[in-house]
């Protein structure tokens, strides 16, 4: 389980996140939506360790992970996928993959989760031996998808996967989160398409101004008239 406990964190003078307090459960995929400038992105940020909070704590397994650095976090066994996928344009798909597997040293797991990758994705396999760069938007963030699971994390935060993506690649995306989800891994998702993001998500809640201003399930939340009306276009 993630807690998040009364945060606060910005970038120099500027507070972005404003006491934001929220839980991620084990094996569900949890989602964050609001608009633009909310603090969805920073929200990650800070748990990762890219953005330091200023008060409050973050707990992950119930271990205080607030002031640890960003590769003892990950070694914590949380991945990131951030928003514009941010794949390494000159490997090839391969090296990747194997990539997201740096701080692993178990070959036969190894193995186990590029296969799984490969099942996810069934286009990937073909195209092992190409430029990350050279793959189309939607390829290139299912090659995310894969690279972070290559590091067998127990919770993954997802900024944004959606964006830019064709309607058909959006909905191959959803899948292979709710795939993922299922193979009991744990979910923090981020995603500016709210309607798409609580029908897969257990939980969520929405984020104003750096705070959560509602929660609940993510069905009850898509038939919240606040939500419907700011957030669905109804």
């Amino acid at each position: 389980m993630l807690e998040v406990e009364g945060v606060r964190a910005g970038y120099g003078a500027t507070e972005v996140l404003r006491e934001i307090s929220f839980v991620a459960s084990a094996g569900q995929i949890t989602t964050l939506i609001g608009a633009n400038g909310a603090g969805k992105t920073t929200t990650l940020n800070c748990i990762v360790g890219i953005v330091r909070a200023s008060a409050g704590k973050i707990r992950w397994n119930g271990k205080d992970i607030t002031s640890l650095r960003t590769p003892e976090i990950i070694r914590q066994g949380i991945a990131m996928i951030p928003e514009g996928r941010h794949v390494f344009p000159q490997m090839t798909v391969a090296e990747n993959l194997e990539m997201g597997a740096y701080t692993r040293s178990d070959r036969a797991g190894i193995r186990s989760d590029m296969e799984w990758v490969m099942q996810l994705f069934p286009k990937m396999e073909a195209r092992l031996t190409q430029q990350a760069g050279t793959l189309s938007g939607g390829e290139q963030q299912m090659l995310a998808v894969g690279r972070a699971l290559m590091a067998n994390p127990e919770l993954i935060l997802m900024d944004e996967p959606s964006m830019g993506l064709a309607p058909v690649i959006v909905e191959e995306v959803f899948r292979v989160i709710q795939e993922v989800s299922a193979k009991g891994k744990t979910i923090l998702l981020v995603e500016q398409n709210a309607a798409l993001a609580l029908n897969a998500a257990q939980q969520g809640y929405v984020i104003e101004l750096g705070k959560v201003v509602l929660s609940g399930s993510g069905q009850s939340l898509l038939q919240n008239p606040e939500v419907e009306k700011a957030y669905l276009g109804l």
